[in-house]
């Protein structure tokens, strides 16, 4: 089982209400390694109650009775016996244990995070990044925990539970009975602990993922935070939210404590009691004195392990309260990459059409409405907009990140439905307007979306056509320069030069750009310009983009306004027209006149 692939069971299927059965249910294909580790802790614990035994023998016919010969050896014999197969299969009752939760937690690591790669796009855009991190990492320990010390220790103190009494009765069923009067007192102040435990924890683990996200924004902003100075405010901020963890973690540790004398007082009183009632019946000859050994011996492995049962107990609700976290994930349900009716042979023409295309985030809350146009093969529709006016949200549409509220999108006159997701996104280039770099190199980073060996001269092609050729040349590695996260290494144009030659390099039938000159400088836009205007022949282009310099030249220009096109056409027709798109033409170029103007009027002396 160890050796087969982590897709090979679906953890999500294992999922149940009652969390008990759900954590035993996820360790599936493991069942047998824990079964024996419990067969192995069986003969343990029956060997350790056999050292007693031998232990009363020892003391009623060796030293009492003087018989000092050949039972003397055999006793000896046994003791090493026993305790050979004591410590041997407590070992092996460990290591399967161990073996057991490190295979079934690295199964659930794997399986967690291949889970979060294939959520919808919307779960994304909606989860915080640093519960995620939460739950994919203190959470999933708590799970292995729970299968390598909490559930195996339960199995544990109940086979001495029952080993041992069985045991005892033998000895004495009186002082056998006698002895166990105050487990079912553990057991209720256990539960009734650890139902508060269980609140506790679930409180802390979620505070504790409220830290990790604002440790992680805090981190990835912290570009903004020192530039805007606001290192006390946010010291602050963290310092409220550590506080109140503080204060959880306080509380459940207080549960904890209180527990402990609790448990320690009615194991203490009972023990005090089984010993003086086994003291008195000893003395009065009712039983030998190597059977009052044998008892006390047994006792303490009966309620010692019962008060540790109430500390598993209490414990074990970590272990659930984190299969709870985990399982929110889990039972969400992945996006299909495969899904679709239409598995075209060969390449897209390109053809594309919107048809009173509605789309929503939320309900009553239209983004884009009753969007109308066609796009032929290899034209370049530009999306012109204030921020948040739509752009984004109708390129989204084509890669199916979301699906659209109403109307219908066509590609190649088929509805774009039918389509499978993983072969519309293997036939779309996106730049995205801010592009994300892995901690990985240069190389690796622009070679991140072929499914495909790729020759060193592609790689460079795609760079020189992306104007980032010469950049990457004069660092003292080149290609294989490594790049730190989130590209820090690197300038935003930069970064989203390579961005330009990962799309390129792919080679796609529709490119997406999203603002992707807007990190660059006129002269470099100008490069890259023309490097797009070379490949985007016979491609399917969409441009999204601030400045009307960006989309003059394209073969369709869409003004969108509060979600709607307010006006489509060539920028030559446009600009004929009265409305936004003249009026945006306008404010711009008086704004580089007057730039021009001012730079020209400094004395350059």
């Amino acid at each position: 089982m160890s050796k087969k692939n982590f897709y090979d069971i679906d953890l999500s299927k294992t999922l149940t209400k009652n969390r008990l059965i759900g954590l035993l249910r996820m360790m599936k294909g493991y069942h047998w390694l824990y079964i024996g580790s419990t067969t192995a802790l069986a003969i343990a614990t029956i060997s350790r109650t056999g050292v007693y035994l031998v232990l009363r023998r020892f003391v009623d016919d060796v030293i009492i009775a003087g018989n000092f010969g050949s039972n003397l050896t055999n006793i000896i014999l046994m003791f090493i016996g026993l305790a050979l197969i004591q410590g041997g299969f407590t070992f092996i009752s460990g290591w399967l244990a161990s073996k057991t939760a490190e295979s079934a937690t690295r199964r659930l690591r794997n399986y967690l995070f291949d889970h979060l790669q294939r959520l919808p796009y919307a779960y994304h855009a909606e989860a915080k990044t640093g519960d995620l991190i939460a739950r994919s990492t203190s959470d999933v320990d708590a799970i292995n925990r729970f299968y390598g010390e909490q559930a195996i220790g339960i199995g544990r103190i109940l086979l001495m539970f029952i080993v041992n009494f069985i045991a005892l009765l033998q000895l004495n069923t009186r002082l056998a009975l006698y002895s166990v009067i105050a487990i079912p007192v553990i057991i209720a102040v256990s539960i009734f602990f650890f139902k508060r435990v269980s609140k506790a924890y679930e409180a802390y683990q979620e505070q504790e993922a409220t830290l990790s996200n604002r440790l992680q924004e805090n981190l990835t902003g912290v570009r903004v935070v020192k530039a805007f100075a606001r290192q006390r405010y946010e010291s602050y901020k963290f310092d409220q939210e550590n506080w109140q963890k503080f204060r959880l973690g306080k509380k459940l540790l207080s549960l904890h404590s209180l527990f402990w004398p609790v448990s320690d007082i009615i194991c203490g009183a009972q023990m005090l009691a089984s010993f003086s009632l086994g003291a008195v019946m000893a003395l009065n000859g009712t039983i030998t004195i190597g059977t009052y050994i044998a008892f006390v011996s047994l006792v303490i492995w009966i309620i010692w392990p019962m008060r540790g049962l109430g500390r598993l107990i209490v414990q074990t609700s970590t272990g659930m309260v984190s299969y709870h976290r985990v399982s929110e994930i889990l039972k969400q349900d992945r996006e299909s990459l495969t899904e679709g009716e239409y598995h075209p042979e060969g390449d897209l023409d390109g053809e594309i059409i919107f048809h009173h295309v509605r789309f929503q985030y939320e309900e009553n809350n239209p983004v884009l409405k009753d969007v109308n146009f066609t796009c032929q093969p290899g034209d370049v529709i530009a999306l012109l907009g204030s921020t948040g006016s739509g752009k984004t949200s109708l390129v989204n549409l084509l890669p199916r990140f979301y699906d659209a509220t109403d109307g219908q999108i066509t590609l190649d006159g088929v509805d774009i439905k039918k389509y499978t997701r993983k072969y519309l996104r293997s036939q779309i280039g996106i730049v995205e307007q801010e592009p994300f770099l892995f901690s990985r190199s240069i190389k690796e980073n622009i070679t991140y979306g072929v499914h495909r060996e790729v020759a060193v001269e592609e790689i460079i092609q795609a760079a020189k056509f992306a104007a980032i050729h010469d950049v990457i040349e004069d660092f003292p590695k080149g290609y294989d320069t490594l790049v730190g996260e989130r590209g820090v290494t690197l300038s935003g144009g930069q970064k989203q030069r390579v961005a330009i030659a990962r799309a390129l390099l792919k080679n796609p039938r529709i490119l997406i750009l999203d603002d992707s000159t807007s990190s660059v400088d006129t002269e470099t836009e100008a490069q890259i310009r023309s490097a797009l205007e070379h490949l985007m022949q016979n491609r399917t282009t969409f441009i999204i983009a601030h400045r009307i310099q960006s989309v003059m030249d394209a073969d369709l220009i869409l003004v969108f306004d509060k979600g709607e096109i307010v006006q489509k056409g060539t920028h030559e027709a446009l600009m004929k027209q009265s409305g936004m798109y003249r009026e945006i033409f306008d404010i711009q170029t008086r704004i580089e006149v007057e730039l021009e103007k001012e730079i020209s009027s400094v004395d350059l002396s």
